[in-house]
């Protein structure tokens, strides 16, 4: 019984500053995560207020296929009155 209390004693110091090192980092990791946050932000509406080219190319493209798609209707539509 003495030995375990011994042991728990001995053991104590050696559990506290583990933590403490663990406390530290977590404290660390937090102050890095606030000091970045701006800037993280900031690029994030850049990125969000701003086209890439491929997504204009992209845009672009989907906008003529919507277009030649309403054409296309619309020619149909015309034909076919046209027989009628």
């Amino acid at each position: 019984m003495r030995i375990k209390a011994l042991m728990m004693t001995a053991l104590l110091p050696a559990m506290a500053a583990g933590l403490s090192g663990c406390v530290v980092g977590a404290v660390a990791s937090t102050a890095v995560g606030v000091a970045t946050l701006p800037v993280r932000a900031a690029g994030y509406t850049a990125d969000k207020l701003t086209t890439s080219q491929s997504e204009a190319d992209r845009n672009y493209g989907r906008k003529m296929r919507k277009e030649d798609e309403r054409r296309a209707r619309e020619e149909r539509k015309r034909r076919k009155h046209q027989r009628d």
